[in-house]
């Protein structure tokens, strides 16, 4: 088959667009085009008319004549399918369908035809694929600018690490000089707390005995060992800052674009300027576990949460916290060995049970309340993923779409897709957000960025060689939400001696372990 040229005509025989495929002068075009309005009223076909030397294939769209000139050597079907993949482009592209419309959208129309048809020959491709090589999306530019917002957001991170090291130097060193050791530090048990169990010789609890892997660090990082600040002069680690700042700048200067969000605005601000503006930070996590089956309903579902203290200073640690949550069915809290549980059960106020004694001080975040919400159903799901594999011949189609419900938007959401062991990445015919095929673990990552109202839906459809369906489960789901399920803060913070009463709160929702099998 060989397509001479698809044009756009008025009704009236007037030419809105035409482009030619072929070796033809523009002369020769426009008389195939003058020709085809006395044509059409003579031919008996209503899809085409034939001339000695050419064929017209046309199709009336409202006001216009969507026309493919072809030689009378073509096969007259696949003709008719470059009409119909044609007369889908218009309406996509054209604001109208008149000759306004038709105007307006020329240029795309035309670069729109030109990947439906190359050299005179259809292309087979899709609308979606069409219009995805137009805009002239690049995977590999995304995923480019994903890994270096990732090494960026590491650097913030070191960054306020290097902050809080530099404010406790500056604090330990004014102690020095003014010859006063300050007041006397707690004893370690808040540190090395264990809420296994209520008391001595406890055999542990078996509801919140595997609790302790909440002890976490700022942007939920793997607890490691403080590192014991050093004697330097302040310039040398300022320097390190300086340098930070100039790696982000030559970003800048490169092209990046450094994307802040809520959360990274938060690190910056508290980063921005030396000493940090709040001297108490209060984080707020909690961790999701679920197990979605395949065919409906869940078979495990609970949420376990903690409430972190983190406090610059000796003198701002004389605190209690003011909190408030929502009242959940299967709501249970576990409280500090050190924490008043009678003044936290009676007023839900996080204080230490001796008055005297101050929360700890230094880089590290104290856990102070956990809890643990059980008996949700799987209407409470975040997001639920439905995958459908069928096997036609010799592949196997899979289709798999999310449903997000309203009480959260969801940042980074990752589904993580099993695949059989492939030579060639899969072949994705349509998708709402990103993929990335992992061949050393044979793994296929969708991802979204940001689920909110406006995508509370979204659908992906690939095919690979014929497999097992189960070989496409279980699926791994990943995200994040910036707020949580109890909806717990804390209202203010109460000073029980001369202190800072600033404080800033982290609030996030993350995922566990989030499978559908």
């Amino acid at each position: 088959m060989v397509v001479l040229a698809a044009s756009i005509m008025s009704k009236s025989g007037k030419a809105l667009s035409s482009r030619q495929y072929v070796d033809m002068s523009w002369i020769r075009i426009e008389d195939l085009l003058a020709a085809f309005p006395k044509l059409v009223g003579t031919g008996k076909q209503h899809t085409y008319v034939e001339t000695e030397n050419v064929r017209y294939v046309y199709q009336p769209i409202e006001a216009l004549y969507l026309l493919v000139i072809t030689n009378k050597q073509s096969n007259i079907l696949e003709d008719l399918e470059t009409l119909r993949l044609l007369s889908k482009l218009v309406p996509e592209y054209s604001p109208s369908l008149d000759e306004e419309g038709v105007s307006k959208a020329f240029f795309e129309l035309t670069f729109a035809f030109d990947e439906a048809i190359s050299l005179g020959n259809k292309e087979n491709v899709t609308v979606a694929q069409v219009k995805q090589y137009c805009e002239m999306e690049s995977h590999e530019e995304k995923l480019h600018k994903l890994v270096m917002q990732s090494k960026i957001n590491e650097t913030k991170d070191v960054m306020r690490k290097k902050v809080t090291e530099i404010e406790k130097n500056k604090i330990d060193r004014s102690k020095i000089d003014k010859g006063a050791f300050g007041p006397s530090r707690i004893p370690s048990s808040f540190n090395d707390m264990n809420i296994r169990g209520g008391g001595p010789g406890s055999g542990g609890d078996p509801i919140f005995g595997d609790m302790d892997s909440f002890i976490h660090k700022a942007k939920g990082r793997p607890s490691a060992p403080s590192p014991v600040p050093t004697k330097v002069p302040g310039g040398m680690k300022l320097s390190k800052v300086q340098k930070t700042n100039q790696f982000l700048e030559s970003l800048k200067a490169e092209g990046e674009v450094i994307l802040e969000d809520t959360h990274l605005s938060t690190i910056q601000s508290r980063s921005s300027s030396i000493p940090p503006s709040d001297a108490i930070t209060v984080t707020i996590e909690e961790k999701l576990s679920a197990t979605l089956k395949r065919d409906g309903g869940v078979s495990n579902f609970e949420i376990q949460g903690t409430l972190s203290l983190q406090v610059l200073s000796d003198a701002d640690g004389f605190i209690q916290l003011q909190i408030e949550n929502q009242d959940l069915p299967g709501l249970s809290f576990k409280t500090h060995p050190n924490i008043n549980r009678d003044l936290f059960n009676g007023q839900k106020i996080v204080g230490a049970s001796d008055p005297n004694r101050a929360f700890p001080s230094g880089q590290n975040e104290t856990a102070l309340v956990k809890w643990r919400i059980q008996g949700l159903d799987e209407s409470s799901l975040p997001l639920t993923v439905n995958c459908w594999p069928s096997v036609s011949g010799n592949a196997t189609d899979v289709n798999i779409e999310y449903e997000a419900s309203d009480m959260f938007d969801l940042h980074n959401v990752v589904i993580s897709i099993p695949l059989p062991a492939l030579r060639e990445a899969p072949s994705v015919k349509h998708i709402d957000g990103e993929w990335k095929y992992d061949s050393r673990n044979s793994m296929l990552e969708w991802s979204v960025v940001l689920v909110d109202k406006s995508n509370r839906s979204g659908s992906m459809e690939f095919s690979v060689p014929a497999a097992d369906p189960s070989t496409f489960f279980p699926i791994s789901v990943r995200f994040s939400a910036s707020n949580t399920f109890s909806d717990l803060k804390v209202t203010a913070i109460r000073p029980l001696r001369e202190g800072s009463a600033k404080y800033s709160q982290w609030v996030r929702l993350v995922t566990a372990n989030y499978q559908v099998v």
